[in-house]
């Protein structure tokens, strides 16, 4: 169950988001005060922040910048009643997955947190050993006794995708479907990138194979 957390300061209505949300299969934590979001982060694995921007104390805006810097593993979104161009603008500028008009149908809202956690694995509260390594997707980490890479999250996506597939082949086609949503030359050129810096990270255990077969995909063996 992915688990979001909501942060609105208007009573009835996040009583409202939350319940449909829950109804809906969501596990929500939601909050009215912006100040107590770094708490709950800490406390919880959160796979969706819905924001909204009018808050005391620590505005929307400000409150998604210090997400994004702190926590760049957790997406978010804004909800809000500000809906002037200019505010949808900063709010997509600061990363946000999606901007959404507090006047929005029920439904479509769900659709739209389905549309942004669709391609983000629930199990990354999972900490995984590959060989030498441990790998903690929630914080974007891969490391060895030796070092530690500070993962992107599409190297994160694609090293869990890896891990579902560990022993056996995988499709380019799967892959780019998932991860990039089209199969286009352009990003197979993209995956071919993270797939060498993968295989970089990796090196330090020989028993770690990502190889390609020409035509198909990859073969991995993950030394699990």
């Amino acid at each position: 169950m992915h688990k979001i957390l909501l942060v609105e300061d208007d009573i009835d209505y996040g009583t409202v988001v939350k319940q449909y949300l829950e109804i809906s299969g969501f596990d929500v934590v939601w909050t009215p005060a912006s100040t107590e979001v770094e708490v709950l982060i800490q406390q919880h694995h959160f796979h969706l922040a819905i924001l909204d921007i009018m808050l005391p104390l620590k505005d929307g805006f400000t409150l998604a910048k210090e997400i994004h810097q702190h926590h760049p593993h957790i997406p978010f979104l804004f909800l809000t009643a500000k809906n002037q161009n200019i505010d949808r603008l900063l709010g997509l500028k600061l990363g946000a997955a999606d901007y959404i008009a507090k006047t929005c149908d029920p439904e479509e809202l769900k659709l739209r947190i389905d549309n942004i956690l669709r391609y983000i694995p629930i199990e990354t509260a999972t900490v995984y050993h590959l060989g030498i390594y441990t790998f903690n997707p929630a914080l974007l980490r891969l490391e060895n006794s030796k070092r530690t890479y500070q993962l992107t999250e599409r190297e994160r996506d694609l090293l869990l995708l890896f891990i579902q597939y560990d022993q056996s082949i995988v499709e380019r086609e799967v892959i780019l479907n998932q991860l990039w949503q089209s199969a286009d030359y352009f990003n197979g050129r993209s995956l071919d990138v993270f797939v060498t810096r993968l295989r970089k990270y990796l090196s330090d255990d020989d028993s770690i194979q990502i190889n390609s077969i020409r035509g198909v995909g990859f073969k991995i063996n993950l030394g699990r």
